[in-house]
């Protein structure tokens, strides 16, 4: 399953944000990865423990918070605080598959990632190139969203980033560890959850709309692991 979540910044957000970024000191971006992904990615990050990184983070956290979508759509049970990456000159990151376990640094936590989230934080006509290139059982699903909205996919799909051939491509990324693993069931509990909810708003609480409620809650009991 992949979701395009819209405005979860909003475009105050968004430059306050890119303020801040374009004071800050970046970093490799090979300095998070293994042995395998530092083959294939070039590009620029905040260090993970950064002040800037845990601000800026704070900020994408709380709009996520604020998204209903965003909730019914990864479930999650805990979400890696963000980071920012930006790519320019040529930078790219080539096919892989995000690493299943990412550990937090402020409190040694361990997360399995199953849900990945790129927030765009440019707009596409400010670079050329930088696509996200989702791989999927579905096919090749590119990626390029205005500033301030995310895309949501499975950790475990084959993606890149093409080289960015024109200005610069800044995101935020993390992962989340969802109430439900399986993705399959994820996308099956949101498309219930929606159709609910527009049933709700035209049709109000009626007997079916309470037993269509009281099964997506038992889906949720039974697949859940919390």
């Amino acid at each position: 399953m992949m979701l395009h979540i819209p405005e979860v910044l909003t475009r105050d957000q968004v430059a306050f944000i890119r303020r801040r970024l374009d004071e800050a000191d970046w970093i490799d971006g090979r300095a998070t990865v293994g042995t395998q992904g530092a083959k294939v990615k070039q590009n620029r990050q905040l260090p993970e423990t950064s002040p800037v990184t845990r601000e800026l983070g704070q900020i994408v956290l709380d709009a996520l918070a604020n998204s209903p979508l965003f909730f019914s759509a990864a479930l999650p049970l805990r979400t890696c605080p963000p980071l920012f990456n930006s790519y320019a000159g040529g930078e790219h990151y080539g096919n892989h598959i995000d690493g299943s376990m990412r550990r937090i640094p402020e409190t040694n936590q361990w997360l399995r990632t199953d849900v990945s989230t790129t927030l765009f934080l440019c707009d596409p006509e400010e670079y050329d190139g930088g696509e996200l290139i989702v791989e999927d059982a579905y096919g090749v699903h590119e990626v390029k969203l205005p500033a301030g909205d995310l895309i949501l996919y499975p950790s475990t799909s084959v993606h890149r980033v093409e080289p960015v051939t024109r200005g610069a491509r800044v995101c935020s990324f993390f992962w989340t560890q969802s109430m439900v693993r399986d993705d399959g069931r994820r996308a099956l509990l949101l498309e219930l959850d929606r159709n609910i909810q527009a049933l709700r708003a035209r049709l109000g609480d009626c007997d079916e709309m309470v037993g269509l409620t009281g099964h997506y809650h038992n889906l949720l009991r039974q697949w859940s692991e919390v």
